[in-house]
This record gives C-alpha cells, structure tokens and sequence, in this order.
C-alpha cells in the first residue's frame, strides 16, 4: 500500500489541535500510586513472587515517568510557538524542571518527587489550557492516590 512512496513528512507528532496534558497527567499520577504501592509491600519478604510484584511495579513506575517527559516534550516541542512562549516565558524552564523531576522518580521510590511532578505537570496543563482560552480548575482525582489535578472547566469549553 505504501511502498511506492520514498518519503513521508509530518511536521507534528500527533494530529493538529488534539494536544492534551492529561496522558502526562495521568502517567504522573500513576508515578505516585506505583510508589505508594512500592512502599506498601513487606521489605522482609524476599519470596520471588514478591521480588517479581516490586520488579514490575518498579519497571512500570519508570515507564510512567518517561511518558511523562514523552507527552510534556511533544506538546512544548510542537504545540509552543512564539507567542505561546511569549505569553509564558517561564514554560522553557517549567518543563526543564518537569524532565528533571520524572528523572528523580525514576531513580527512587521517594513519594515526595513524584508529588512535586505531579504538581509541575499541573503547572504545565494549566498553561497549556491558558494558551487556548480555557480557565482550569484543581480538582481532587477521583482514584488513588488522589491528588489534586488541574482540568479545563467544562463549562468554559
């Protein structure tokens, strides 16, 4: 179907205007009841079975941080243009900071990290959202580990 065509060009990773920071969001979440689950587990027990269930929580504590950075660096990458930037001159730093922050999640299990990413990536969605005219609103996620999120008001879209 496609092997008559040499080049394909894309000038954005997703389709245009369906940029949203609630995958970033909810991966971050996701940072922070993955290590709550880590730390709920009995550091005594060393059956492999329990060896297997911190293995994967860990492997999918780290996934979930770098979909963070995946979604955050596509929208800043592709979505923020001049006058986005112009509008929000801190967005370079803020997101500079969120790759940090999903870097330190990765590395340990220390809940306070990832509640800090999970705060920056707030921080972001609701830039993310000014740029396009939508108030946010901070709401508690209705799942654990229930934190306060950041979302457009749906009366406002």
């Amino acid at each position: 179907m496609f092997k008559d065509f040499q080049i394909a060009e894309a000038h954005c990773d997703i389709p245009c205007k369906i940029y949203d920071p609630a995958i970033s969001q909810v991966a971050a979440l996701s940072v922070v009841r993955l290590i709550d689950l880590l730390h709920e587990i009995d550091e005594n027990d060393n059956s492999l079975k329990s060896i297997a269930h911190r293995s994967r929580l860990v492997i999918e504590k780290e996934a979930q941080a770098k979909i963070v950075k995946n979604e955050v660096n596509i929208i800043w990458g592709d979505y923020f243009k001049a006058p986005q930037i112009e509008a929000h001159p801190n967005v370079h730093t803020l997101v500079h900071e969120i790759m940090m922050t999903a870097s330190k999640c990765k590395q340990d299990v220390i809940r306070e990290n990832a509640e800090e990413l999970v705060k920056k990536v707030n921080e972001f969605a609701t830039i993310f959202w000014s740029t396009k005219g939508i108030e946010t609103e901070n709401v508690v996620c209705p799942y654990p580990p229930e934190l306060i999120v950041s979302r457009p008001k749906l009366d406002s879209v």
